[in-house]
């Protein structure tokens, strides 16, 4: 009950209440039902959720879901699902989905650790993917950083043997923190050797946020490991 209790009180984000647009607002309500995920008390069932057995791609804090639309647009047999508590974003991202006619993207608009501990089935997961989280700077907040040994310990219960992680941040003493966590992690193996940042892969699209802060000399570090339990 004590780890229980301590990752609830990770507040990995700050959820913004900002005025919605009209479409947005409509695709809450009258879309929801095709791409939004409202939980029970069960576990997903994802062959239910996408009547397929593609693998799935989990993607926490998707923003204004542009590089999540990206990729499944990009990956269809590949199933995405996304966690977001940004209401304007959930809509926007929903917006975009009909208007693709994607049937392998849904969204759950709920706090990601209650949903991984709950919610997403053991081995469920081929892939992780955190990108441009919250980097909570200021040194007395290190501890909301959603990237902590007790929140790995989840993950990789719910990620497959050999499933992905890739984080991505512009703060490079966040990328550090995470590197170091993931690489004392008994279960997690960096991609390309210990301490090697990656090239961004071909398939993670890039981001106006990323390409303008490029322009600015702003470096991004790129974090990708495998899921090893049991290796």
């Amino acid at each position: 009950m004590t780890e229980v209790k301590s990752l609830r009180k990770i507040q990995s984000f700050v959820k913004r209440s900002g005025r919605l647009s009209k479409a947005q607002a409509i695709a809450l309500h009258e879309l929801w039902p095709n791409y939004g995920v409202s939980l029970t008390d069960n576990q997903l069932n994802f062959v239910e959720l996408f009547f397929n057995s593609h693998d799935v791609t989990l993607e926490v804090g998707f923003g204004n879901g542009d590089s999540l639309l990206e990729m499944a647009i990009q990956q269809p047999k590949q199933n995405f699902l996304g966690i977001e508590v940004y209401e304007a974003g959930v809509g926007r991202l929903i917006n975009e989905a009909n208007k693709h006619q994607l049937s392998n993207l849904k969204i759950i608009k709920e706090d990601a650790v209650e949903v991984l501990q709950n919610h997403i089935p053991d081995d469920g997961l081929s892939k992780f993917q955190l990108f441009f989280p919250d980097p909570w700077h200021k040194k007395r907040h290190h501890k909301r950083r959603i990237i902590q040994t007790s929140f790995l310990d989840i993950l990789t219960k719910k990620l497959k043997t050999d499933g992905i992680v890739h984080i991505v941040t512009d703060w490079e003493n966040y990328a550090e923190h995470i590197m170091e966590t993931l690489e004392s992690h008994q279960h997690f193996k960096n991609t390309l050797g210990d301490h090697i940042y990656s090239p961004r892969p071909k398939h993670r699209p890039l981001t106006k946020f990323e390409n303008r802060g490029q322009k600015l000399g702003h470096g991004v570090w790129d974090i990708i490991f495998t899921n090893s339990k049991g290796g």
